[in-house]
């Protein structure tokens, strides 16, 4: 088993910046690639960003792409969201996931673990 832990949320205001971090715990393996999602009240859960298992690819969703930027720190078992000029629209309660495989995912059903999520509000 894994455990994800997230942290970092909070409330901002709008322009603002955020940064996530989730830490990896168990039974884990730099070679599995890791994601960010987010869910809005009363909305699915929405795929955010995703890193494969050595940092070295990435991929983003059209709506945080030029703002948020993904890393990963296998020394730590740690990946990070880095949000920038946030909008009132990406507050989200927002979960790390990890993928028992080494390549990058758009979707949630890939994805094996799941941290707790922490919340993100962007006052306008």
């Amino acid at each position: 088993q894994v455990q994800l832990v997230e942290s970092g949320g909070g409330l901002v205001q709008a322009g603002g910046s955020l940064r996530l971090a989730c830490a990896a715990s168990g039974r884990t393996s730099s070679s599995y690639a890791m994601g960010w999602f987010r869910q809005a009240p009363g909305k699915e859960r929405d795929f955010v960003s995703a890193i494969n298992w050595s940092g070295g690819s990435t991929v983003y969703a059209d709506s945080v792409k030029g703002r948020f930027t993904i890393s990963r720190d296998n020394a730590k078992n740690t990946v990070y969201l880095q949000m920038n000029s946030l909008k009132p629209e990406d507050t989200a309660v927002y979960y790390c996931a990890a993928r028992r495989r080494p390549g990058t995912s758009w979707t949630q059903y890939d994805y094996d673990y799941w941290g707790q999520g922490t919340q993100v509000t962007v006052s306008s």
